[in-house]
């Protein structure tokens, strides 16, 4: 029993030993080569204004398309009225917004 205990925990420690990865340490020249602080943060302010205005306008067009819907399918507004809709609140959303 304690033989095959023995076995399985240097079966074990030779799986682990295969399938650890070494971490790499940066060298002194990769250290040297990057500035202290490496951030653009004018592109990193450009990036999140970008993703909140089409995230904003995402979410707009979506209810405006929810809403132009259920004028056109239980309303009676048919395509056209839908669309009519549509049209005008994307309109009020982009003078409100």
């Amino acid at each position: 029993m304690a033989k095959a205990a023995a076995k399985t925990a240097s079966t074990a420690k030779k799986a682990t030993a295969k399938t650890s990865v070494k971490a790499e340490v940066p060298s002194a020249a990769h250290a040297a080569a990057a500035p202290a602080n490496a951030m653009d943060y004018n592109e990193h302010n450009k990036t999140y204004e970008m993703f909140i205005g089409m995230s904003k306008w995402g979410v707009v067009s979506c209810v405006a398309l929810l809403l132009a819907m259920m004028v056109g399918f239980f309303f009676g507004g048919g395509l056209v009225g839908g669309t009519l809709v549509m049209v005008v609140l994307m309109a009020i959303a982009f003078f409100v917004l």
